[in-house]
């Protein structure tokens, strides 16, 4: 599959979550992938660097034009720590980690990230408010408390399979409990 047509699809499904989600400016959006499963391997067993630039860079860019925040999640062997940007780290206070992502510890799309976002900085957990997962790369530890799946139009990104989430305050109260209707 052509990177093009990867990042195009891609793009359209970040679209297409921040559009049902209506994320407020300053909110995370946590992106796991395995370039690995988009490019029809097995995970951890073909990634590739080239297609996690442009993957990163096209997710970055939807991103910072509707005033979000990045998370990119390493894999496994990193505990799924996640690259962020300095200015989110400052924002919610996160604690910072020390390592470095590479390609067999981390992955290509956490080392693409570290390697292109301004000023990055691991963390071992962030609390998103909605993300991507790229090949069942298992983001939920990083979604706040109550995530709501989200069927989007694309059901893959290259061959991985995609799962789209948002999240949402908890209901509280019981049956007299009054709720709004139309909150995001």
């Amino acid at each position: 599959m052509e990177v093009s047509t990867i990042v195009s699809e891609l793009t359209a499904a970040a679209e297409e979550l921040i559009g049902v989600a209506q994320p407020r400016q300053g909110q995370i959006f946590v992106v796991g992938c395995s370039t690995s499963e988009v490019l029809g391997n097995k995970i951890g067993t073909g990634g590739s660097s080239d297609v996690a630039v442009a993957m990163f860079k096209a997710l970055k860019a939807v991103c910072d034009a509707h005033g979000l925040y990045l998370a990119v999640q390493c894999c496994e062997h990193l505990n799924r720590s996640l690259v962020i940007d300095a200015a989110c780290q400052d924002r919610y206070n996160f604690d910072e980690v020390t390592v470095r992502p590479i390609a067999h510890a981390g992955g290509a799309m956490g080392t693409a990230a570290y390697e292109n976002f301004a000023q990055p900085v691991m963390v071992e957990r962030v609390v998103a408010h909605l993300g991507l997962d790229i090949g069942q790369t298992l983001i939920g530890m990083h979604l706040k408390r109550v995530a709501v799946p989200v069927r989007l139009q694309y059901k893959k990104i290259g061959e991985a399979v995609l799962t789209a989430a948002k999240t949402r305050p908890p209901l509280i109260g019981g049956p007299r409990a009054h709720y709004e209707e139309n909150r995001p």
